[in-house]
């Protein structure tokens, strides 16, 4: 925690700076000065937002995402990309590692949902066993062309792994995709 305050801190201060500062000398080149120079401007300005909304999605990395709080995030998120969404959780504890690991699997399956599949709707389902807890993310949409999993499916594989789970994704038989998440309790 104390990492992610302090690069926030740090960084994010810096790179608001930058943002600001490359703001106000593109505003002060004369209207008649040399075009380029005014795009190499826009451009440090434009790395400087992007390097910061990195910043803060690796501090959001390090602060443990709950999973009562990504499922929140994953019914706003459907709803707000207009994909409609069917949650079937029974509220019980987790352990931190389990819940945190299932939080981190919401986010990604669903991002994957409302950046790839074309999908009019999106299941969540978890399950728990005695010693297991499973997460099922499908969906129905067309993911034409999918052949590899992205960085963020293999990250979210190296995760569960590392928790002594397993995970698997892909398309579906009879159309659509899907997430699932098996973790030790």
């Amino acid at each position: 925690m104390r990492l992610a305050r302090d690069l926030h801190d740090l960084l994010g201060n810096s790179l608001s700076l930058i943002t600001i500062k490359s703001q106000l000398a593109r505003r002060l080149l004369p209207p008649d000065d040399d075009p380029r120079a005014a795009n190499e401007v826009a451009d440090i300005e434009r790395v400087a937002r992007e390097s910061l909304q990195d910043v803060r999605h690796a501090v959001d990395g390090y602060r443990q995402p709950t999973f009562t709080s990504a499922l929140a995030g994953a019914r706003a998120a459907l709803a707000a990309a207009g994909i409609g969404s069917t949650i079937d959780v029974t509220p019980e504890s987790l352990p931190t590692a389990v819940d945190a690991t299932l939080a981190w699997a919401v986010r990604e399956g669903v991002t994957n949902v409302i950046r790839h599949s074309g999908a009019a709707m999106c299941s969540i389902r978890l399950t728990r066993k005695t010693r297991e807890a499973s997460l099922e993310i499908t969906d129905n949409g067309a993911l034409a062309g999918m052949t590899a999993p992205g960085n963020g499916l293999r990250g979210l594989q190296e995760r569960v792994a590392a928790g002594g789970g397993h995970s698997s994704a892909g398309p579906l038989p009879a159309g659509g995709f899907r997430v699932f998440v098996s973790v030790p309790l």
